[in-house]
C-alpha cells in the first residue's frame, strides 16, 4: 500500500503506454493501424492547413535525420506526388522507430480518430483503472495524462475503452507540446499549469527516465510495472504491480 499523507498529493500525472494501458496495445493495435492508412489519410488530406503543415513539420525534421547521419528513406520534391511518397515513406520509417516526434504524433491522433470513429479501434486500460479514477476523483483529486501520443489520442483512447467513457475523470491531457518525458522543464510546466506546487503532484510511470526527471522536477513518484501474464513482474521492490493500493478509501 502506499503510504502517501491524503493530503500530499493533490493531482495524479499518469503515463499512459505500460501504466494505465498495455504496451501491446500500442504496439500491436495502434501502430500498424497508423502504418497502414497513413499514405490514404495524407492523400485524402493533403490540402487541410494542420495536415499539410504537420508534413513540413516532418519534412524538416528528415533535413535533421540526415544530418544527424541516421539514413531516413528520402524525400524529393520534384513532383506533388514524389513529395507525398517521401512523407510516407519518412512517416513509416519513424513509427518503426517509435519516434515521439510531435507532428508525426499529431497525424497518428488523427488516423486513429478515424479508426475510432468507424469502430476498427478500441481503447484499452488495465481493469483496475476505472475503479481508481472513480476513487480519486470521490477524493476530490485532479486525475491527468501525459503521454507522447497527442492530447487527440489520448482523449479517444479513454474514451472509448470496454468499462465505458473514462473522460470525465480526466481534468487535463498533456503531450510532447509541453516537452519530452524525460526531461524535468516538461513537468515544471506541467506544474505551472496548476494552483499546486510539483510535490502536490503524484507521477506514475513505467519508465524509468521519466520518473527521474519528474522527480527532478520535485513532484513525487511511483515506478508502475504491471504484472506479465504469468503472474510476475520486472522484479524492484520499490515498484507497484496495480493501482488498487494508491489511495485506498
Amino acid at each position: 500500500m502506499v503510504t502517501f499523507n491524503e493530503e500530499q498529493v493533490r493531482v495524479l500525472l499518469l503515463d499512459i503506454e505500460g501504466t494505465t494501458t498495455p504496451a501491446d496495445f500500442v504496439y500491436k493495435t495502434l501502430f500498424p493501424y497508423a502504418s497502414r492508412k497513413l499514405e490514404t489519410f495524407l492523400r485524402e488530406h493533403e490540402r487541410n492547413p494542420e495536415v499539410r503543415n504537420a508534413v513540413e513539420e516532418l519534412r524538416e525534421q528528415q533535413s535533421v535525420d540526415l544530418r544527424n547521419g541516421l539514413e531516413p528513406p528520402p524525400w524529393k520534391s520534384d513532383s506533388e506526388e514524389e513529395r507525398l511518397r517521401g512523407g510516407v515513406a519518412y512517416g513509416l520509417w519513424l513509427i518503426e522507430r517509435d519516434s515521439k516526434c510531435t507532428p508525426l504524433k499529431l497525424l497518428e491522433g488523427k488516423i486513429w480518430q478515424r479508426g475510432y470513429e468507424c469502430g476498427e479501434i478500441k481503447g484499452e486500460v488495465y481493469a483496475d483503472v476505472p475503479a481508481a479514477f472513480e476513487r480519486w476523483r470521490r477524493q476530490k483529486r485532479i486525475i491527468c495524462i501525459y503521454s507522447s501520443g497527442s492530447a487527440l489520442a489520448q482523449r479517444l483512447l479513454f474514451r472509448s475503452t470496454s468499462y465505458g467513457d473514462l473522460t470525465d475523470h480526466i481534468s487535463l491531457y498533456f503531450d510532447t507540446r509541453v516537452g519530452a518525458k524525460a526531461e524535468p522543464d516538461s513537468y515544471c510546466r506541467i506544474a505551472g499549469s496548476f494552483a499546486h506546487r510539483p510535490e502536490r503532484f503524484l507521477f506514475i510511470s513505467d519508465a524509468l527516465k521519466e520518473i527521474e526527471a519528474a522527480r527532478g522536477a520535485g513532484m513525487r513518484t511511483l515506478l508502475c510495472e504491471r504484472l506479465e501474464p504469468s503472474g510476475t513482474s520486472g522484479g524492484r521492490p520499490d515498484a507497484i504491480h496495480d493501482f488498487q493500493g494508491i489511495f485506498p478509501d
